[in-house]
Formats: structure tokens, sequence, C-alpha cells
């Protein structure tokens, strides 16, 4: 078994995430509290009983999901489940990857993730930019039309390359449905507005990521004790000078998760194991690399399940 870590990112999240486990389990029950003192606010209320709208808020969102995502993680790592060779998050899970290898401390993550939902919020006015998801084109004939519908003022790029059919665009919402309206003329299947407040990993998040530049200036960063591929570059990263450049770059560059899930299974990655709420990233895996052990791991059951076939029991 060489294994991955995968951590989910925004639009995971979901009302009672970490309850289950927290009851179960007491390293994720204790994680969930250090999350509430780190923050000085009940965050974990919010996870198990919502409400929803409030947790869909982006500030609120993004320390939630590190939150749960690392509930898991020390679940397991409390049950003596293997260590994976390599980590990889989405977006915002990149953080929780980066906790993982040691290269962030999880209180110090909590607080730069509420400020990063934050930064992203407030660098487009609310209603000015939108997200689209298309099916059934890849990324390259994707950017091509956004190049030709961009220009000064009218913004749309490519956001996620997330597997083969299944990419995202951002921008000024014009520009967006301009764009969705000549995909589909070029044979994609549909464009389909996301649910978010914001035109994540365009440039439209430059401002943001000059404001997260700042924070993470005074974050103390340690050398990844696991390679953590990386969002910007699809590359294992073991360098801790390069952690606080990525982390910035990613704010407006896209998520090439097709890429990263390609370059762990050049590694030899033949099992990944999603660790946090949802399974989104394993539906993901499974369609770049149909070949591979996916498992998710979000509750007891899903945890024993993993450890059964690691061969570990807790």
């Amino acid at each position: 078994m060489r294994l991955a870590f995968l951590f989910p990112g925004q639009g995971s999240q979901y009302v009672g995430m970490g309850r289950a486990l927290g009851d179960a389990v007491p390293p994720a029950r204790e994680t969930l509290a250090e999350a509430d003192a780190a923050l000085g606010r009940p965050l974990t209320a919010l996870c198990f009983e919502g409400p929803e709208e409030d947790l869909r808020i982006t500030w609120n969102t993004q320390p939630a999901i590190l939150t749960a995502s690392v509930a898991c993680l020390r679940a397991l790592r409390a049950a003596g489940a293997p260590e994976p060779l390599f980590c990889a998050g989405h977006s915002l899970g990149e953080y929780s990857a980066l906790v993982a290898a040691g290269a962030l401390d999880f209180a110090d993550a909590l607080r730069i993730v509420e400020q990063r939902g934050r930064f992203m919020q407030e660098a487009v006015p609310l209603g000015t930019g939108v997200m689209h998801a298309v099916l059934g084109l890849d990324a390259d004939a994707v950017t091509a039309v956004c190049a030709a519908v961009s220009r000064e003022g009218q913004v749309v790029e490519l956001a996620n390359d997330n597997c083969p059919g299944q990419v995202v665009i951002s921008g000024h919402t014009a520009a967006v449905e301009e764009a969705s309206r000549r995909l589909k003329e070029a044979g994609a299947k549909r464009a389909v507005p996301l649910p978010v407040s914001a035109p994540f990993h365009c440039s439209l998040m430059a401002p943001a990521g000059e404001r997260l530049a700042g924070v993470l200036a005074n974050a103390a960063v340690a050398p990844p004790r696991i390679p953590v591929v990386a969002n910007v570059d699809a590359q294992p990263n073991r360098d801790a000078a390069r952690v606080r450049a990525l982390l910035v770059r990613q704010m407006s560059s896209p998520v090439r998760w097709q890429e990263c899930v390609k370059a762990l299974a050049a590694e030899g990655v033949d099992t990944f194991v999603e660790v946090g709420p949802g399974k989104v990233l394993s539906g993901l895996v499974k369609r770049i690399v149909p070949s591979a052990a996916i498992y998710n791991v979000e509750d007891p059951a899903s945890l024993d399940a993993f450890l059964a076939a690691a061969g570990s029991t807790r």
C-alpha cells in the first residue's frame, strides 16, 4: 500500500461534520476543543448544529473544514494507521495537508485560514463575480475560450481542473456567462453556476493574495516531513521556504487537481484516503486514476473501514 492523504476544500462542509468522530475518539474531540480555543469562538457548535447558511460563510467554512479534517487525521494517527508517503489538498485543503506534514501548527493554520476567507470575500464586491462548473470539455479547450472572452475589466479564467471533463471557470459575472455560452457552443455538456460568494482562484483574487502574504510572513513554517503536492505546480514540496509563496500564488492561480493526482500516481501511489468531510475528492480520484484504491475517513464507520483495509484496528 503506497499511500497518499488528500484533504477536502470549500464545498465539502455539512452540518454535523466531526460530531460522531469527536464523540467516539478522544484525540478528535480534543482537536475540536483546540479549534474553539484558538479562534476564541464556538466553531464546533457551528459545525455540529449550523445553521447551514452560517457554515457556508467563507470565513466560517474554511476553519471549520480544516478542523474537521485535522480531527479525522488525528483519529487515524491515534489508531496507528500507516503514515502517507505524500499529502495534498484541494485549495483550502492544502492547509490541512501542511498541518498533516508538520509544516504548519494547527492553531496557526486556523487563524490563517479564517483571515484567508475574509480576504477572499472582500477582494471582489458581492455580486460582481461568479464561478461556473463546465462539464464535458478539457482544460485546454476551456482555457482557450476564456482567453478569447477575457478583456480588461471583464476577466474570466480557468479556476479548477478537477478531473477529466470537469473544470471550473471564475471571474466577472458577465465574462463568465459569455464564456459559458461559448463553451456550450463548443461542445460542453453543461455550464453550471456554483453556489459561492466570490470568484476564487482567478486574478481577481490578487489583492487577497497580497493581504495573505502579510499574514504568512509572520507565520512559523517548518519543512514538511511529508512531501505536499502543491495546487499551483502539482509538484511535491518539502522546502519550508517555498510554502508561503505557493500559498500566496494559490489564491489567484488555478487548482491543478487533476495534475496533482496524476503526479501522485506517477510517484507510485496506489491508495488514496480522503481525510475530512465528504467524498468529493474520492469521486474525482476515481475518474483520474480508475485503478486506485480509494477510501474516505470522516466518521467512526469510515475510519474503521480504512483501518481494516490497512491491517490496523482502533
